[in-house]
């Protein structure tokens, strides 16, 4: 399918074909009629790309922090290898669409194939002729509105949010800061509220174009008497309530906001300008200063953008999706004009065109830009053709490595991908949901082809090992199909979120003759290797202590969620489990921990006991300072000591005598494709499979420990 992205480093606009997304639960699939350039957000986002590495980090000073704690804790290289690697993939563009449903997913009760609908969303609503987006960024058009008018609802519901947060009555004059076009839908949405409009901008024509929309009073914003005319229209009271829309780095909006409202009006921020808020108006007339975020409630809510989670009407009356779905009410009875307002139409073959007039190369003016993606009949059998890619297979005869990728996000890019590439492998298909992520990562690391659909890659005869990088909770059931297609198989941790997908495993690996690793890279590393030889040929037990300094998450981070991450106990504890099982040669039979106080699972404390003797203890805590190393082990035993500080420094440490060791501080990555690699050649596993399954099924003791408050036997 075609699709219009933006290269990360350059900022080049281009059409690229990719595959096309595959259903999703809580989803639906779109085929695109219309989509609308926001030409102020995206062409916000040209600018930015089009910066210089240096430019880049003045505007974002965040990620420059980020890659100097990068750096710190995985050194220079690696980081400069992770941030180039992004900085070379095309990026989606769009947010507001309208289109015909495909598919649906069978939890989406109220949208049928072959609704027309709206489509919101940065990353779902996008320049593309196939989109999924979840439901409740979906909105059915009611009859009489055209797709071409309802690819503007994104538009209208921020519109229509910045309308309810400065909540306007019946007769009430509200200011409009900026017409440019979510300036000109606020103007008409408050006609239709009842109210009196005044609007201001910098240009005449955008001034004219308000006044043919209704409203009252249009004024530029150099005229000399402009606060005397507005305070004249308003009988000298002042306006009720100002709606800044405009895009600019003064501060001039929120200070002239104040000279012309009257005694405790309102501000309600919708666009971007300085926010620096004088204090003797704002304090004198007690003003009111709100910011709008986006379209609505539930905006940036993982469990109602992603999960499909609605708040209840009698508690959160209007939402994403209700704004949406007012928006198009409005439309249907034509109480908005949306035909003054689109400027342009570019076929999707020619968006390129229509970004050169956002970024000022073509000099026209311009308000609304859609984006045509041609007519379609339900039935044509357009997503099946694309979901072929074009895709042949040559016969091969060759006994080498052969390797396909399920999910290939930032870690799978930054780690994985690049490790393999210094191995004699080929690189066969990349699957991914996102069509544009897959063809990505197949253009930047040499996959033969592209791919949203995981039956191309179990099908695929040629691929004899394959990757596993997604989401936690389809790990389990993408080894099973794997290993039942007679493929090798790597698995990012962890193995399995729940005890019964472990029990499917482990039936699979049993009738199974091909390789499993879980991604258990630590015990591969340099720093952990020196203490396993340290101490492996003690005869007594040992002790260990590894305290992790883990960061915090938000809790509505997708890892927290017990279903489709396991908690940060079962997603990521799992690694220190391993670690310690390695160092200690042993497998664990007891397991108990306890919790301290937090909204999620985390902050935990454990100790293992060992069939050994052994016994490990990890402090896995989320509340301290980041600055602080992230992991530290310590080893005591056989009147030894040795300490590992964050995978760059180990101490041993015996009879007085002390050795320090200084690494790179990688944690094993490269090391651990290696030996996988290695044992697909020789047929001696990198883990044994036991082990890996004692460590999975540890973590699932350990949640049972922190519920019963009892120590818990594997």
């Amino acid at each position: 399918m075609q699709q219009l992205v933006q290269n990360s480093r350059s900022g080049t606009i281009k059409i690229k074909s990719v595959p096309a997304p595959t259903l999703k639960s809580g989803m639906v699939v779109v085929r695109n009629l219309y989509s609308l350039i926001s030409a102020g957000t995206e062409r916000t986002k040209v600018d930015f790309a089009k910066k210089s590495l240096l430019e880049k980090a003045r505007a974002r000073p965040d990620l420059v922090k980020l890659v100097l704690k990068q750096v710190k804790e995985q050194g220079l290289l690696e980081t400069v290898e992770r941030a180039f690697n992004k900085l070379d993939s095309d990026a989606a563009m769009g947010y507001s669409s309208a289109g015909v449903v495909l598919e649906v997913a069978s939890d989406v009760a109220d949208i049928r194939v072959g609704d027309l609908v709206a489509c919101a969303g940065a990353g779902y609503a996008s320049h593309a002729e196939i989109i999924v987006v979840p439901k409740n960024l979906v909105a059915k058009l009611p009859a009489g509105v055209s797709p071409k008018d309802a690819a503007y609802t994104t538009l209208g519901a921020i519109a229509m949010q910045g309308l309810r947060q400065a909540s306007p009555t019946l007769g009430e004059t509200v200011l409009v800061t900026g017409l440019g076009l979510v300036g000109l839908l606020t103007v008409q949405l408050l006609k239709a509220n009842g109210c009196r409009v005044v609007g201001i901008d910098v240009n005449p024509a955008s001034i004219q174009l308000a006044k043919e929309l209704g409203c009252d009073l249009a004024l530029t914003a150099s005229e000399e008497t402009i606060k005397e005319q507005i305070l004249g229209f308003t009988n000298g009271y002042g306006v009720d309530a100002v709606i800044i829309t405009a895009s600019t780095s003064s501060n001039q909006p929120v200070e002239f906001a104040a000279e012309v409202l009257r005694d405790r009006g309102r501000v309600v921020m919708v666009g971007v300008t300085g926010m620096n808020l004088p204090r003797t108006p704002y304090y004198m007339k007690e003003l009111e200063f709100k910011l709008s975020r986006s379209y609505g409630a539930g905006r940036y809510d993982t469990n109602y953008e992603e999960k499909g989670i609605d708040y209840p009407i009698g508690y959160v009356r209007w939402t994403e999706n209700r704004n949406m779905q007012t928006f198009l009410h409005l439309l249907a009875e034509k109480k908005l004009n949306l035909e003054k307002l689109t400027t342009h139409i570019f076929p999707i073959a020619q968006g390129e065109e229509a970004y050169k007039l956002i970024s000022g190369e073509r000099k026209e003016r311009y308000i609304g830009i859609l984006l045509d993606y041609g007519d379609f009949q339900l039935g044509s059998n357009l997503r099946q053709e694309i979901s072929k890619n074009g895709r042949t297979h040559a016969k091969q005869t060759s006994s080498e490595i052969r390797i396909g990728f399920i999910g290939a996000g930032s870690f799978a890019q930054g780690f994985l991908i690049p490790a393999l590439k210094s191995h004699n492998v080929a690189l066969e298909g990349v699957c991914t949901a996102s069509g544009l992520t897959a063809e990505n990562v197949k253009s930047k690391f040499g996959f033969r082809y592209a791919t949203s659909s995981v039956d191309d890659i179990l099908n695929d005869e040629h691929i004899n090992t394959v990757f596993i990088a997604t989401r936690h909770n389809l790990h389990a059931d993408l080894v099973v199909k794997c290993l039942n297609a007679g493929k090798h198989v790597f698995v990012e941790k962890p193995l399995a979120t729940t005890e019964e997908d472990l029990q499917r495993v482990i039936e699979a690996f049993e009738k199974s003759d091909k390789h499993l690793l879980t991604g258990f890279n630590r015990r591969f590393s340099e720093p952990v290797q020196t203490l396993k030889r340290y101490f492996g040929s003690l005869k007594s037990p040992i002790s260990v202590h590894y305290r992790v300094n883990a960061g915090f998450l938000p809790k509505d981070h997708w890892t927290q969620d017990l279903v489709e991450g396991g908690g940060r106990l079962i997603g990521e504890g799992c690694h220190f489990i391993d670690t310690i099982q390695y160092l200690t040669g042993s497998e664990p039979v007891r397991v108990f921990a306890e919790l301290v106080p937090s909204e999620v699972r985390e902050n935990w404390n454990i100790i293992i006991r060992f069939e050994n003797g052994s016994v490990g203890v990890i402090q896995y805590l989320c509340n301290g300072d980041k600055l602080y190393p992230k992991e530290r082990i310590e080893v005591f035993g056989g009147n030894r000591i040795g300490i590992m500080e964050n995978f760059k420094e180990v101490i041993l440490s015996e009879q007085g005598a002390k050795r320090v060791r200084e690494f790179g501080g990688g944690k094993g990555h490269k090391e651990e494709i290696a030996a996988f690699l290695e044992s697909i050649k020789t047929g001696t596993p990198a883990i044994d499979f036991r082990s890996q399954v004692l460590t999975t099924l540890a973590t699932f003791r350990l949640n049972q420990s922190i519920d019963s408050g009892l120590p818990e036997v594997i």
